[in-house]
């Protein structure tokens, strides 16, 4: 009775054995196969790369002069000369204005004037006639002389100040008169006939004109701080505007601020644009392509090939079949590569499209 316990206490022992010998080969059976249908990781050299780029900013087009004429005196338009959309040239006169008060001050500025003439024609010729009779000895005491010789210059004194301020009431009378003040096309006109105009308060809200030189135009734009090093003076750029998509023109640097704007950490640049055909206009937004020229030293990467995360940004490299991240900032870019810096090397291995989950030490099959 015990040798048959026996017998089956061992065959129900291998049988176990059997199963978990079994279970392990299987298990193995499955790694092996898991292995084998995993797809090894694509790497790549890091290699020096000539990287041509254009930069491209929004710019703003304005006219290369613009003024808004308002009037200097308290009048009344008389008449208007230009209109909106006027090409007017330097000099040419745009708008009268009429201000009845000014003749009356004219001609008071006038009898002052010939006033003040009469008085000093009359004591100049006193002196005159002292300054003669005093050559007779004893005839005219000194003192009566310079007191003829002070009221002489008293009177003189008085008639250039009459003049003066008839000179200032035509000066004033000039101001009736409203010219450009150089050659462009009227933008804006907001007076009519008759409207009461003057240098402050009602009538002085808006201007009368707007005058813009339309023939040659500025194109602003305000360069990143990375990018101040590429555009110098004289440099050529491109750019495009939504009205025209199929036209590119082209600008020349002229004005660089030299400084940056502590706003926005960028440089405003200003570039001259001919414009004579008119195609553009002032206020036009423009797409302005800037070149960046190629630079032989530098790294580039595919850009799959940069790990961005929470972290920074990262290339993984591959140092014996294991996985080492590699902290970059990056640079300039087209549209699959990208350049980087940081602890690189030439003919580094890195994974050409890493993902989260590799962590250094991690072992990969290249």
């Amino acid at each position: 009775m015990k040798t048959k316990i026996f017998q089956g206490t061992l065959v129900a022992g291998g049988l176990a054995l059997v199963t978990i010998l079994h279970g392990c080969t299987a298990s193995a059976k499955k790694e092996e196969v898991k292995t084998e249908k995993a797809a090894p990781v694509a790497t790549f050299k890091l290699e020096k790369e000539k990287l041509s780029t254009a930069l491209r900013l929004p710019g703003e087009l304005t006219a290369y002069q613009q003024v808004d004429l308002y009037a200097k005196v308290s009048s009344f338009v008389k008449t208007l000369k230009a209109d909106i959309g006027s090409q007017v040239t330097q000099g040419q006169l745009l708008m009268t204005l009429e201000a009845p008060e000014m003749t009356s001050q004219i001609a008071a500025a006038q009898s002052k004037l010939k006033a003040q003439e009469a008085v000093y024609t009359a004591s100049k010729a006193n002196y005159d006639r002292l300054f003669e009779t005093s050559k007779t000895p004893g005839t005219i005491s000194k003192n009566d002389l310079d007191q003829a010789m002070a009221r002489k210059n008293s009177d003189y004194a008085q008639f250039e100040a009459a003049k003066a301020a008839l000179k200032e009431v035509g000066a004033i009378q000039n101001y009736l008169e409203i010219r450009a003040p150089f050659s462009g096309i009227i933008t804006a006109r907001n007076v009519n006939l008759g409207a009461y105009v003057g240098p402050s308060g009602k009538g002085s809200e808006f201007p009368l004109f707007t005058l813009q030189e339309q023939k040659k135009l500025r194109l602003a734009i305000s360069i990143p701080e990375v990018y101040t090093g590429y555009l110098k003076d004289g440099h050529q750029v491109t750019f495009t505007v939504k009205s025209l998509p199929s036209q590119t023109f082209t600008a020349d640097v002229k004005r660089l601020a030299g400084a940056l704007d502590l706003r926005l950490r960028s440089e405003k640049v200003e570039m001259d644009v001919l414009n004579n055909d008119k195609k553009l206009l002032p206020g036009m937004v423009a797409e302005v392509s800037i070149p960046l020229p190629a630079n032989a030293s530098t790294f580039t990467v595919p850009k799959k090939a940069l790990l961005d995360t929470s972290e920074g940004l990262f290339v993984i490299k591959v140092v014996n079949g294991k996985t080492e991240k590699v902290a970059v900032k990056k640079g300039r870019e087209t549209d699959n590569r990208i350049e980087v810096f940081g602890n690189l090397n030439a003919g580094d291995e890195f994974v050409t499209e890493p993902s989260e989950e590799m962590r250094d030490g991690t072992v990969i099959k290249s």
